[in-house]
Parts: structure tokens; C-alpha cells; sequence
């Protein structure tokens, strides 16, 4: 398991909940994928096995299945072409990308296929999400008729995310940048949605994250489509009304719900089982989705 890569050949730039980024060179950028979880934008003190490597293989997989219609971070070159050290290169494998630097757009592109989570928190209180406004007598898990683009601002390590309007987001982007943000975002949804449902997976939502390159190209950037960044839900246990079985970490959300615990740092030690089976989760989905048995 992996906290952190404690690299003795390239300077650590920044370190997020379950990424750590390191300088290359003033064009490109190492990021090492963790076996860390955060749950409520709080980073908790136990490891996830083998968890990094998933979340890796994944974001790889539709990196890759995507890469037509979107641009994305990846820069074709290798490890070895960077890190000389075998030490430092048996750490980094199969949880490792080089990847081009570019300007991180300043919030996170959310698609819901179903209404969970805080979006079914705030359409139990207004009948919208983000200012989308949504049918009315909605039930928890519900799929919606139409997948919706559910903004939200992008927090630093520790505070939480907020959800925004489209409007919002044109005044921070610009109309051009955030209607092609969302249409590249949904139609992505979309795509993988129909693919993983063949796949015995529902995707219930996810978040996208994007970037401009230098000639002001959107270009997706950080993760995409995995556990961490999206809700799998089991298609054989799905009943709308119901809290869903997952394939993410919301396992673990729940395990912390039960807990007399505020929601802050430090977060709450998690008990054998609940990570093992946890590992388990990210394991199936990403050989559900990939093929890749880790």
C-alpha cells in the first residue's frame, strides 16, 4: 500500500486528498495515484490496498475510449524515460502518469444520470439541482429522464465542494468554454453510461475535470470515470426508492454515518473489514469496466 511516494529525484509541487504531483519539467508533470481515501473532503488515516493502482487503470481505460472526442493529459511519455531509480520505479507502476501542465478550469464539470446524494439533498429542499429545476415527486436513486449538468466550485484539501449554476460558470469561464465544457461532459456521461450498463454497472453520476492547453483546447485532465470521482451501483440490486448498493466509496461514507463524528479532521480510523471490502469494490469495478484483473 501506498501513503505517499516520498520521491528522492523529482521536487512533490502539490499533494491533493489521493494525488501527489511532481515536477518533470516546465512542460509536464508526474502524478502518483495513492492508496489514501477522503470521505466528506476529509482524508482518513487508513489505506485502501491496491486502491491507486485501480483508480489508475480506470482513468487510463477512458482516457483512452475517449480520446476522439476529447483531449486529454496524457503525454505518451514513459517512466523509465523519466525515473533512472528501479526503487523509485517499482513504486510508481501501474499508479503513474506523465502528464502535460496546463491551466486547471476553476470548477468541477458534475453529470447526474440519478438523483442521490447532496443533489437529492437539495431537491428535497428546493426541486433543483444547481438551479436545473427537476420533476416533482422524485424518489431516492431515481433515474432522470435526462442527465444533468450539476456544476460545482473546485475546494482545497479539507473544505467542502459547493454546487453552482451554469450561469455561475459562465461568469467564471466564459459562455463559449462552459457550453462546450458541458455538451463534451454530458455526451461523455452518456457514452459511458450505455457501456457500463452493459457491463453490469450503473453509473450514477460522475465529475470531470478539465484544463486548457496553449492553444486554449479543453482538455480533460486529473481522473475520469472512476470510484472515486463517480457512483457505480451494481445492476442487478438496483431498486429506485432504495440507498443503493456501490462499487465506490460510498460504502465507506455510509460505515461513517453511523459514527458520532462531525465530519472534520482529524477522520475516524476504519475497521478491518470495511477496508477490505472496500478494496474488493474498486477491485470488481475496475475488471467490470476494464477487463483488468489487479
Amino acid at each position: 500500500m501506498l501513503l505517499e511516494p516520498g520521491l528522492k529525484s523529482l521536487k512533490k509541487v502539490y499533494q491533493g486528498k489521493v494525488r501527489d504531483i511532481f515536477e518533470v519539467d516546465s512542460a509536464h508533470w508526474l502524478i502518483v495515484t495513492s492508496d489514501r481515501i477522503s470521505a466528506f473532503d476529509v482524508i482518513l488515516p487508513d489505506l485502501i490496498p491496491k486502491k491507486g493502482i485501480a483508480l489508475n487503470t480506470v482513468s487510463n481505460f477512458w482516457f483512452d475510449r475517449f480520446a476522439s472526442q476529447v483531449d486529454n493529459h496524457l503525454s505518451g511519455i514513459s517512466l523509465e524515460e523519466v525515473i533512472q531509480d528501479d526503487r523509485e520505479l517499482e513504486i510508481l507502476a501501474r499508479r503513474s502518469i506523465i502528464v502535460r501542465r496546463l491551466k486547471a478550469l476553476p470548477f468541477e464539470a458534475i453529470v447526474r444520470g440519478y438523483i442521490i446524494g447532496s443533489g437529492w439533498k437539495e431537491y428535497q429542499k428546493t426541486g433543483r439541482i444547481s438551479g436545473v429545476p427537476l420533476p416533482d415527486n422524485l424518489v431516492l436513486a431515481q433515474k432522470l429522464e435526462v442527465p444533468v449538468f450539476t456544476p460545482s466550485t473546485k475546494a482545497m484539501v479539507g473544505e467542502h465542494d459547493i454546487n453552482i449554476s451554469f450561469d455561475e460558470v459562465v461568469n467564471l469561464v466564459g459562455r463559449e468554454t462552459a457550453e462546450n465544457v458541458r455538451d463534451i461532459s454530458l455526451r461523455m456521461y452518456g457514452s459511458a453510461a450505455e457501456y457500463a450498463l452493459q457491463r453490469g454497472i450503473i453509473i450514477a453520476d460522475t465529475k470531470f475535470e478539465f484544463g486548457l492547453d496553449e492553444d486554449e483546447n479543453i482538455t480533460l485532465i486529473d481522473e475520469a470515470l472512476t470510484s472515486d470521482s463517480s457512483r457505480f451501483w451494481p445492476k442487478d440490486s438496483y431498486v429506485p426508492g432504495k440507498n443503493p448498493k456501490s462499487f465506490d466509496k460510498q460504502y465507506v461514507r455510509d460505515y461513517l454515518e453511523t459514527l458520532d463524528w462531525n465530519k472534520q479532521n482529524p477522520g475516524p480510523r476504519l475497521p478491518r473489514e470495511i477496508i477490505e471490502n472496500t478494496s474488493k469494490k474498486y477491485l470488481k469495478a475496475c475488471e467490470q469496466l476494464t477487463g483488468i484483473r489487479i
